[in-house]
């Protein structure tokens, strides 16, 4: 459908749906059926240094040096040449963008991938810099820093679009945006999520919560990516986490966004959904008049307020003082 077209960081999208980064992108018949459902690009498996770390260190011990040294060597360039063969074979057999992404703690790591994953035919890079700062001898702001200094030593050796994803874990997050946007930044996808622990009362154990998304998320991101879209309108933005259904791309579109990224629902649901949320889409842009997507994305983000800003609104207290039981 023509009239769904959109861009996102400088890449041509026959939607706003994209996959995002998970098992669902990695091998090349889950992308390539994705594709034939209706996604309009793929965020690839992140590739985790940390995990390949992991793996060298679990194989060294064996005696010598050397031999740890070879082993490691040996587990990383497997590692590496698996994902860059999915990035070469996705390219060959499917039309969509091709989106790469890396997840370091090295700098010259961050570089070294994104070299390679270039060389391989990426159409882009997604920057995974999720961490959570503990320390409690942490130095305000060098976190914020870390991004720009990542994206920067990036930028040096690639040409192709640099996709920066965010957590939520900043204070100002539009500062940050501004910045990454004034260093080469080409979009910003808002936002990552962490994974979540809980606790088994019963076994006094430690288990997972939700590793789903679910809806309810998806408030967060549009406040988030309204006023960042109107503060910042020059990078481009995604809304990842909450969107389950062809109303939530609605929104974040409204909201500012070019694209969204989803996963949850289609683990949940299969990939007949992203069908589901083209025609809702198309049917609202029908009903209001809309021919592309250019003509409401951020039709609703924090520049259309006014006076009155419901998005920097901290408190519930006309909600409670109305409320009864």
């Amino acid at each position: 459908m023509e009239q769904l077209k959109t861009t996102f960081a400088g890449l041509s999208l026959k939607n706003p749906i994209i996959i995002s980064s998970s098992g669902l992108t990695n091998s090349v018949e889950k992308i390539k059926k994705l594709e034939e459902a209706g996604a309009a690009a793929v965020v690839l498996k992140s590739v985790f240094e940390e995990q390949i770390n992991m793996q060298a260190g679990s194989m060294q011990g064996y005696g010598s040096p050397e031999a740890d040294d070879y082993l490691g060597a040996y587990v990383r360039s497997h590692a590496l040449s698996e994902h860059i063969s999915l990035i070469e074979q996705a390219k060959k057999e499917c039309s969509i963008p091709i989106i790469a992404s890396i997840n370091c703690y090295s700098d010259s790591e961050w570089t070294d991938f994104a070299a390679m994953m270039q060389n391989a035919g990426a159409d882009a890079l997604e920057l995974n810099i999720l961490s959570l700062q503990t320390d409690k001898d942490y130095k305000f702001g060098s976190f914020e820093q870390r991004h720009i200094d990542i994206l920067c030593h990036v930028k040096k050796v690639v040409n192709i679009p640099i996709i920066i994803k965010l957590g939520m874990n900043f204070t100002n997050p539009i500062a940050l945006i501004n910045q990454l946007y004034a260093n080469g930044a080409a979009a910003v996808v808002l936002f990552n999520r962490f994974y979540q622990p809980d606790f088994n009362i019963d076994t006094l154990s430690f288990t997972n919560a939700n590793v789903m998304s679910t809806p309810q998320e998806l408030a967060s991101r549009l406040r988030w990516t309204a006023i960042a879209s109107a503060e910042v309108p020059q990078i481009d933005y995604a809304v990842s986490g909450g969107v389950h259904c062809g109303k939530g791309v609605i929104k974040s579109i409204l909201a500012g966004a070019s694209a969204v990224e989803i996963c949850s629902v289609i683990y949940q649901y299969g990939a007949k959904e992203i069908a589901k949320m083209e025609k809702e889409l198309a049917e609202w842009m029908n009903e209001q008049g809309y021919n592309t997507i250019s003509q409401f994305q951020g039709k609703m983000n924090a520049s259309a307020c006014g006076d009155v800003n419901p998005f920097e609104r901290t408190q519930f207290m006309k909600y409670y003082s109305n409320h009864e039981e």
